[in-house]
C-alpha cells in the first residue's frame, strides 16, 4: 500500500461510473415503462370505441 489515496481516487472513479451506468439503466426503465403503459391504453381505447 505505497498510495493510499491513489488507490481511493480509482475506486471513486469506478463508484461513479457505476453509478452513472445505474442511473442511466434508470431512466431507460423508465421510458420503457411510460411507454408501455401509453401503449396499453391505446389499445384499451381502441377497443372501447370499437367494441360492439
Amino acid at each position: 500500500m505505497s498510495d493510499p489515496q491513489g488507490l481511493d481516487e480509482s475506486a471513486e472513479k469506478r463508484r461513479l461510473a457505476q453509478e452513472t451506468k445505474n442511473e442511466r439503466q434508470v431512466w431507460y426503465f423508465l421510458a420503457y415503462f411510460l411507454f408501455g403503459i401509453h401503449v396499453v391504453a391505446f389499445v384499451m381505447i381502441y377497443a372501447v370505441r370499437h367494441g360492439h
